[in-house]
């Protein structure tokens, strides 16, 4: 149960990536070179300031699959002050001697196409859209300390790009949980496809078919999947479908083997007796009784198909940056392992260990919980 809940938890933190990172932007990819390699539990200051150019509108449902662009830029600084119209900042760095610089309180706040006439404290804006709007100093000062200066915390650090490493984290199990699921489905259907007309007519089908499994069996599964992706090309869907089309022989095996012993019970001739066609008797009446076999290796195939896909990243031919992947993380990491940072690369590990073991548990929980001689017993 407990691996049953960790996967459970798993779906929904890939499901609501977006809504729940620190970073919101796509594929986690916000980039602020002066926070590379931030130790874990790192906090600073930013000021957010408003980019010169159109809003960019977002709806929840587009942020929650694909991320929003943010409208702001983020600077880290590490005090500020008012002066007049003007804000001044500390800029951070790492050793401690940031210069200091100035902003427009207006410039900070809104995407302005001139610059903002002042008339004593009240200041009259011309924005991008071509529409205008007056407000006052105090007003812009309260706004900035309430709304653009900011306390980001980075609970486990940076890379040396200055990303969030949480964030593409949870990202990241987006490309694990989908190749699993995909991969699972495609083998599913082909398996499942092949091996009930292999089982089921027998003679030279069964016997093509045969060949064609024992020939992609003997070929080894890392190979196969990185001919197939050389084929199809590098990205994204292309290693779902690889990954699929290789793990396809261990089911339609299983099923060929649950078919033979079950084509001739009296349920089955009793569907032929009806009329039923062979489509009907093969998927309403035989497999529903072999899907307990089929939902021990599909749970199995899940976490093998997690492995493959992280090796293929590592290689460099899986799924292709900036999308963040665990096994694209450790290769992007592994040289600071022997540095002070070996969290960067450790982080991912761990990751993808636990959820392998999670379904490998519950894989082995269900073959004992669905087998007829233990339940017998």
């Amino acid at each position: 149960m407990l691996a049953l809940y960790l996967i459970a938890l798993t779906v929904l933190v890939a499901l609501f990536a977006y809504l729940i990172a620190p970073d919101s932007s796509p594929y986690a990819n916000r980039q602020t070179l002066e926070l590379g390699m931030q130790k874990p539990g790192f906090k600073v200051q930013v000021l957010r300031v408003r980019k010169n150019g159109p809003a960019v509108q977002t709806s929840f449902l587009w942020k929650m699959l694909f991320g929003a662009k943010s409208n702001f830029r983020e600077i880290p600084i590490t005090s500020f002050s008012f002066s007049d119209d003007k804000i001044k900042v500390q800029l951070f760095t790492p050793e401690g001697d940031g210069m200091e610089k100035s902003f427009l309180l207006a410039d900070v706040v809104y995407p302005l196409a001139a610059a903002p006439h002042w008339k004593e404290n009240s200041v009259t804006l011309t924005l991008i859209n071509e529409t205008t709007t007056t407000t006052d100093r105090k007003r812009l000062q309260k706004e900035i300390e309430t709304e653009n200066i900011q306390t980001k915390h980075y609970w486990l650090g940076t890379d040396q790009f200055g990303r969030d490493l949480l964030s593409r984290l949870i990202i990241g199990t987006r490309v694990s949980l989908s190749v699993g699921a995909i991969s699972v489905f495609i083998s599913l259907v082909v398996g499942i496809l092949l091996g009930s007309l292999a089982g089921f007519y027998g003679g030279k089908t069964d016997d093509f078919i045969s060949w064609f499994i024992n020939v992609v069996w003997s070929i080894p599964t890392l190979l196969l999947v990185i001919a197939i992706t050389f084929a199809l090309g590098r990205g994204f869907w292309q290693i779902f479908v690889a990954v699929g089309l290789t793990m396809w022989v261990e089911v339609a095996r299983v099923v060929r083997g649950q078919i033979i012993s079950l084509r001739e019970k009296e349920f089955v001739e009793a569907g032929f007796a009806m009329g039923y066609s062979d489509f009907r008797v093969i998927f309403r009446h035989i497999l529903p009784n072999a899907m307990s076999p089929l939902i021990v290796i599909s749970a199995a195939n899940f976490a093998a198909a997690i492995l493959i896909e992280a090796g293929l990243s590592f290689l460099g031919i899986g799924v292709q940056p900036p999308v963040p992947s665990w096994g694209g993380m450790i290769k992007e990491y592994y040289a600071f392992v022997i540095l002070d940072s070996a969290y960067l690369a450790l982080s991912p590990g761990i990751a993808i260990v636990i959820l392998v073991l999670a379904f490998m548990t519950l894989g082995n929980t269900l073959r004992d919980a669905l087998d007829v001689k233990i339940l017998r017993e």
